[in-house]
Order: structure tokens, then sequence, then C-alpha cells
């Protein structure tokens, strides 16, 4: 078995080369998720603003201000630990260190109440419901206490059957993964 390391490196370059059909895939895993229990239910949805090799996010975004759901943005902090905040328009964004869009810090906008959070990954063990990331551990120390309900839509070329990458201790797993096959 690859290392984590290695394994994410080659998972980055194959969904380089796989972001059409990694992009076509959004809008259907994101009609599967609207048509789930969790999302009806769900009135704050935790989002992040999707980079080019992931599930797009703002179709989700759309369909959830449409049905006067609140949506939250991750901002990282110091200490890899990271905290939602409300983002309405391009203003209440900012380039992060890691070259993604965050929402500008206000501790007294942190949002510590979410009824969904759409965790993103880059890579899916569909038997265990683990994800890899992009390898700062954000994800999975804010997850260690999340009382909400988590989902990640996998496009095809993130999806396995079970874990290509050693999976650790502090790997949380998530409670749904949505595919285009289930």
């Amino acid at each position: 078995m690859q290392t984590k390391i290695e394994f994410r490196k080659r998972q980055l370059e194959k969904l380089a080369n796989n972001t059409l059909e990694t992009n076509a895939s959004g809008s259907k895993l994101a009609e599967k998720l609207f048509m789930t229990d969790i999302w009806q239910q769900a009135q704050t949805i935790g989002l992040t603003m999707a980079g080019k090799i992931e599930v797009p996010t703002e179709v989700i975004s759309i369909q959830a201000k449409r049905e006067g759901k609140k949506v939250f943005y991750p901002r990282t902090l110091p200490k890899r630990q990271m905290v939602f905040l409300p983002a309405e328009t391009e203003n209440d964004f900012e380039m992060s260190k890691f070259g993604v869009l965050e929402p500008k810090y206000d501790a007294k906008k942190v949002q510590t109440d979410i009824d969904l959070l759409i965790v993103p990954g880059i890579a899916y063990a569909l038997d265990s419901k683990i994800r890899l990331g992009f390898g700062g551990g954000y994800y999975d120390r804010y997850l260690k206490n999340f009382p909400g309900n988590t989902v990640s839509l996998a496009a095809p070329a993130m999806a396995y059957p079970t874990a290509q990458w050693p999976v650790d201790e502090f790997d949380v797993p998530l409670q749904n993964v949505i595919t285009l096959t289930d």
C-alpha cells in the first residue's frame, strides 16, 4: 500500500486529468443530495468554495438559498483549526494561504450550529466512508466533535471500494458518501 503522501500525489494528478468528468458529475450528485432527508431537514449548511479539481458546489449554494437555508463557509485558523462563517457576496471572501476562497474572519459571526456539513475530499473509501483530504487535517479535527450530519459528493474519479491509502486513528468517517452509482 502506498503512503498517504504518495497516494495523495497520484490522486491529485488523476483528478487534474478528470476535471471535465468531475465537473459534469456535480449537478447529478447535487440532485441526489437534494433528495435526501438530511438535506431536506437541514436549515444550516456548511459548504466549501470548490476548487477546479473538486465537485462543484455553486449549485448547492444556490439551491440552499432558494430553499431558505443558511450557508456557511470554512475559514482556516492557526493551529490547524477551522470555523464556519457566513458570506453573501464576493466581497465577503478573501484568498487564503492555500489559494482557496475563504470568508473574512469575524469572531462575532462564527457559526457553531450547522445541521449538515458537506465535506470536501479528493478520495473516498465507500466501505468505511473514510475520506482523504488535501493533507492539512483541518476537517478531521473539526469533525471529531461535530454533532451534525456529514455527507460528501464523490465523483467517479474519487470513489474507491476500499481505502487505497493508510487509514489513521484520527481519520473521522463520514455518515454519507453520495456517488453516481448508488
